[in-house]
């Protein structure tokens, strides 16, 4: 990449929405954990270097450090907790704060250059602030360019070097001018080129997997879904006939997935697709099986053992798998590249992967957003049909039933999966929503049809909107409308009496219910 911003991650829960920011002003930007060496740092070549916010003070015990000779090797803006960094590293003087600052506040512009250009002086904004720790005095040659009600140093810069540090959180929605703080840092003060395209990132990922592949074999394990499409098109864009994707039919699709899928990748994009109904195979290593975790390892080590037999049966002695392995599924299944975040959940496909496999990985989507792999999708020329689908995890309806899978629970969630989609298409509302699927959830209510009680299941909606899925909003139905499908789905599904709606954001929910 011509330019790109290294983004060290220490802990905190925003820290990949600064990656996202400064993709979305076209630059590139990886996140990496605060272990990285200074070599190691001076050897990636950063235009840029972000010090992200985090939960610890710098006086605790174990905490995340930093090196001195960071400050020297690029620009660095250091957010919260990255700021407080820079001030003590530097001498400056870290204290706990008379009140914790958390939520709106004001902020006073006393400068309006480097990172607040194009601000007013004393110009007061909003900004999110999320903080117990605060910079009490400044390190010497270093100037005061913010403040806020609850702290006299809210921002600051060193007099002659390009060392930025401010309290609040400019990645957030909830500071309205932050994205001109960041943009400010990353062209005004690191001089990036804005070179990062899906046009740019495909020919780059096409010249590592030709030389990675060689003339191997290859084989991807296609879904049918926007992630594994992407990675699919993406490699066969490389190395065309040296790649066979493997459709493997769970038995946990969706009403007629496994039709759509082969009617696209045959039809349309000419791939070599092999079909394997591998059903009873899945339902048979999940019986019995209610911890969610233990489904996500089970399923991930039986799609390997799948597409180990498969390319055998097919004649390919493949080397490689191709996975549409995304950034939220390696930030949720452990601290990407070993950071101190938090692992949410293991992915089938990253953490949930069999140990000792016989195939190499092959990865192209893994650094990237949903929205950033759908951009490259259309550049691929993919259909919009395919681009534009709702997100479906990869253990499919299996993480959707709570509780036991088995063939009576995936006919339920099924039948009424399918009905709420229908109803959301035929109210014309599917492109408003990001994802959206129905949950059997492991309960069951008294209710009354036909005058006659009944004591049956109960299925949960749940619809978002969101940009990348790392954060999610549920999405506000027209009453009318879940209304109708609440009334189809308790109409037309043998075994359901009560349809209820989630309304939990993420966070503190997830978006899936496992």
């Amino acid at each position: 990449m011509a330019s790109r911003i290294l983004i060290l991650d220490y802990g905190s829960q925003f820290t990949q929405l600064i990656a996202r920011r400064v993709r979305e002003a076209r630059v590139y930007s990886e996140i990496h954990p605060p272990t990285r060496t200074v070599d190691w740092v001076r050897e990636w070549k950063p235009t840029g270097i972000i010090l992200s916010g985090g939960p610890n003070s710098v006086y605790g015990e174990d905490v995340p450090s930093a090196d001195p000779g960071l400050l020297e090797i690029a620009p660095v803006l250091g957010i919260c907790y990255g700021m407080q960094l820079i001030a003590h590293i530097e001498g400056g003087g870290v204290t706990r704060g008379g009140r914790r600052e958390y939520g709106r506040a004001a902020l006073v512009v006393e400068r309006s250059d480097g990172l607040f250009a194009g601000f007013e002086p004393l110009e007061s904004v909003v900004v999110w602030m999320s903080h117990g720790d605060h910079v009490e005095t400044a390190p010497a040659e270093y100037e005061v360019t913010a403040r806020s009600t609850n702290a006299s140093i809210a921002a600051f810069q060193h007099r002659t070097r390009p060392i930025y540090g401010v309290l609040f959180h400019p990645e957030v929605a909830h500071t309205p001018r932050g994205s001109e703080v960041i943009s400010n840092f990353v062209f005004g003060i690191c001089s990036a080129e804005p070179s990062w395209t899906a046009g740019a990132f495909i020919q780059d990922e096409v010249d590592k997997i030709r030389k990675l592949c060689g003339d191997s074999k290859v084989i991807c394990g296609l879904s049918g879904g926007v992630d594994s499409s992407v990675a699919a098109a993406l490699v066969n864009r490389a190395i065309g006939a040296q790649l066979t994707c493997i459709f493997v039919d769970t038995g946990l699709l969706r009403a007629h997935e496994r039709e759509q899928v082969e009617r696209t990748f045959r039809a349309h994009l000419g791939l070599d697709l092999v079909v394997v109904d591998a059903g009873e195979r899945f339902l048979s290593s999940l019986a019995g099986v209610t911890d969610p975790e233990e489904k996500r390892r089970r399923i991930g080590h039986t799609f390997i053992d799948v597409f180990e037999d498969a390319a055998s049966a097919a004649g390919h002695d493949a080397n490689f798998l191709v996975q549409g392995t995304l950034y939220p599924d390696v930030i949720e299944s452990a601290s990407p590249n070993g950071g101190p975040s938090q692992t949410i959940k293991t992915h089938h496909n990253v953490g949930g992967l069999k140990p000792g496999m016989k195939f190499r990985l092959i990865e192209p989507l893994r650094e990237l957003f949903k929205d950033e792999v759908r951009n490259v999708g259309r550049e691929l020329g993919l259909p919009e049909e395919l681009v534009g689908r709702h997100p479906f995890p990869g253990p499919g309806l299996a993480i959707r039933i709570l509780g036991e899978v088995t063939p009576e629970s995936l006919e339920v969630l099924r039948r009424a999966d399918s009905i709420y989609l229908e109803g959301i298409r035929e109210a014309g509302l599917y492109n408003d929503i990001w994802q959206a699927f129905a949950v059997l959830l492991p309960v069951r209510s008294v209710g009354v049809m036909g005058d006659e009680r009944t004591y049956d299941n109960v299925v949960a909606l749940r619809a978002v909107t969101s940009q990348d899925g790392m954060t999610a909003d549920w999405y506000p139905f027209p009453p009318a409308t879940l209304a109708a499908i609440s009334s189809r789905i308790i109409n037309e599904v043998d075994g359901v009496n009560r349809v209820v709606y989630a309304v939990s954001s993420k966070p503190p929910a997830t978006i899936e219910w496992e």
